[in-house]
């Protein structure tokens, strides 16, 4: 008992301490933050229409380019840490932060993240969603939906008096029960004034663990889930992230903010 209780101590310590290194959002950073999610949003739904077996990642990457600059904003991934161009594009086996390019052409049965950030006067806004590209397995289709579906249920434990843990146990457990691997090496986010801030929010855990959230903490959630193994590895390029036994993965991801009473998902 004496042991539990200073377990218990030590997690409570360390939530505290957590929380005064995020940077609480102020209400015109919050605004800010919005716009541009919604910008961000709109870049994605302006794809779906265009994304299609026959299409390289290098226009993707053209398409974000050119309507992010039109809205007078400036796509966050360019030139961030050397990384050359303005979107990810991660297919099939590619976890995240796949790199366009003019040689990879979209072929039927592919399965494509599209990873967009917008910075819109200076505020961030972070989403990336899947595309099926033409006829795909139903393999293919389930992971998808499993995991825009792992999405919702741990944005669905955002709220103050939660914890880290209780997004990423939702996650883990529902993808888990589907046979498949939550991805470890990668977490969501804090975001919004930086591309990256804290905290980080793993998309696997246990319930009422981690950090405890309160109102106007603003962070990504964004699970990446294979059909095999959790395992991920790194290309020589130094960004492109493989599944290490070759299966498929999946990824979705909203940038949202606690609330006084729940959550917003300001990238929906």
């Amino acid at each position: 008992m004496k042991e539990d209780a200073a377990r218990a101590r030590l997690q409570r310590s360390a939530g505290q301490r957590a929380r005064r290194e995020v940077p609480l959002k102020t209400a015109a950073q919050i605004a800010g933050i919005r716009k541009a999610s919604h910008l961000t949003r709109d870049i994605l739904d302006a794809l779906e229409g265009r994304v299609k077996p026959g299409i390289t990642t290098e226009r993707i990457n053209t398409w974000v380019h050119e309507m992010t600059l039109a809205a007078g904003a400036i796509p966050a991934p360019l030139n961030y840490r050397g990384y050359p161009k303005s979107v990810c594009t991660s297919i099939n086996e590619v976890i995240c932060h796949g790199i366009p390019s003019p040689e990879r052409v979209l072929q039927e049965g592919d399965i494509l993240n599209i990873d967009v950030t917008s910075i819109l006067d200076g505020y961030y806004g972070d989403c990336s969603r899947m595309f099926l590209i033409g006829e795909v397995s139903e393999e293919a289709r389930k992971l998808v939906e499993v995991t825009r579906q792992c999405l919702v249920l741990g944005i669905a434990q955002v709220k103050p008096g939660n914890h880290v843990g209780d997004v990423g146990h939702a996650i883990q457990q529902h993808a888990e029960a589907h046979g498949y691997s939550v991805v470890r090496a990668f977490v969501g986010h804090g975001t919004g004034v930086r591309f990256h801030e804290p905290p980080d929010i793993p998309h696997y855990g246990q319930p009422g663990t981690g950090m405890e959230f309160v109102p106007n903490m603003v962070f990504t959630i964004e699970p990446m889930i294979n059909t095999g193994g959790f395992q991920a590895k790194v290309l020589e390029d130094g960004w492109t992230a493989i599944t290490t036994d070759g299966g498929l993965s999946a990824q979705w991801e909203h940038t949202v903010l606690v609330t006084e009473d729940g959550v917003e998902v300001l990238t929906a």
